[in-house]
């Protein structure tokens, strides 16, 4: 099993490589299923659009959120594309790690000029 640094730069290595060919503008689903193909021919299981169920209380949500990316059952990757990257975009990233008790993810902003300033790594440091 790769460790965890590793798996987050070659996911950053393809998302750079997309990027540079492709520019910012499109659809963040055709990033995504860029992505997606690329880090499958790299030998990783890749989820794409991973239903996260929610259980407050008595209440169950099965498909209360879906994530864009779950590469080797470890790494959550969530995809944008937009101009700029807001604070509610990492939130949203935590708290997919904190439901799936993992801990790190990738945000990747396919809407800026440079991927560089689109890339962040959240982690989760919350404990139950």
């Amino acid at each position: 099993m790769k460790p965890i640094d590793e798996i987050s730069g070659d996911v950053i290595g393809a998302a750079m490589a997309i990027h540079r060919e492709l520019g910012p503008g499109l659809l963040e689903s055709v990033y995504e299923t860029i992505l997606a193909s690329k880090l499958s021919r790299l030998g990783y299981e890749v989820e794409q659009q991973k239903a996260l169920a929610l259980v407050y209380e008595d209440l169950h949500f099965p498909a209360a959120f879906k994530i864009d990316l779950l590469v080797d059952q470890r790494l959550v990757v969530e995809l944008k594309s937009v101009e700029r990257l807001q604070p509610v975009h990492s939130k949203q990233l935590l708290t997919y790690l904190r439901l799936m008790k993992l801990p790190v993810g990738l945000l990747v902003n396919f809407g800026c000029d440079t991927l560089k300033e689109g890339v962040k790594r959240v982690v989760n440091n919350h404990e139950d």
